[in-house]
């Protein structure tokens, strides 16, 4: 028929809602929200998700397990109670991993100089937001109006890599290693942000857009060791 829009496939939903839930947030976001970008009916989009929580549940899905989608059954109801923070705690489990800043955290010192392992922790860092960020925006965003999901970004997994960094950090530092800094944990913090703005919200600033991935990388990762790293006449026994 003329006039008529083309179905959308399931992708394409998600993928609006990701895009609105992640400028919007949840509370803000509406299903009308979702069919503007789309440039559907309000009522088409109730053929693919059946409220804005089975929205948010495909654009997590989109951003997670993007294969399971064609097996969906559309249109998608809404998750049970729960089931979303489960989902992203699942695959936080999956793929929040951080080997070498568990291995250097787990109480074994590993045969490896500390310039080049706490550069590799800064690598493995900036490699994970950088992979992520449009999930980590997606649940950022979302968490601020969930307090199920915040408890679980904010509280348990992101303050749970605070701490982890900053016990790797007052460790090094007691050994010589690492110089002194006014206060750990905050020190901790300050390389999780300048990582996290290099590799994801740079992206979203449109002064600092053009910056080169492969040069923000190196320069974060030279940056950083040069600020904890002691002068060579200043640096203790090897830790």
């Amino acid at each position: 028929m003329r006039g008529r829009v083309p179905p959308r496939s399931v992708d394409e939903i998600a993928e609006a809602a990701a895009r609105v839930f992640m400028s919007k947030g949840y509370r803000a976001a509406g299903v009308s929200d979702v069919s503007a970008a789309l440039g559907l009916s309000h009522g088409a989009v109730y053929t693919y998700a059946k409220s804005k929580e089975a929205l948010l549940y495909l654009a997590l899905l989109h951003l997670t397990r993007p294969e399971s989608l064609a097996g969906l059954d559309i249109p998608v109801v809404r998750p049970a109670p729960g089931e979303i923070v489960a989902m992203v705690d699942a695959w936080a489990a999956d793929h929040e991993v951080l080997p070498v800043l568990a291995g250097a955290s787990g109480g074994r010192r590993r045969h490896v100089a500390v310039p080049e392992e706490f550069g590799a922790i800064i690598d493995e860092l900036y490699a994970f937001v950088e992979t992520n960020r449009r999930l980590l925006a997606l649940v950022e965003r979302c968490a601020q109006d969930l307090p199920e999901l915040a408890q679980l970004y904010f509280v348990q997994r992101r303050r749970n890599l605070l701490a982890a960094l900053g016990d790797y950090l007052r460790r090094r530092i007691r050994s010589g290693a690492l110089r002194p800094v006014p206060d750990v944990a905050a020190a901790a913090r300050f390389v999780v942000e300048t990582v996290t703005w290099f590799a994801w919200h740079r992206i979203d600033d449109p002064d600092s857009a053009m910056l080169d991935d492969e040069v923000s990388r190196r320069t974060v990762r030279h940056l950083l060791l040069a600020a904890f790293l002691p002068e060579p006449d200043q640096a203790g026994a090897p830790a």
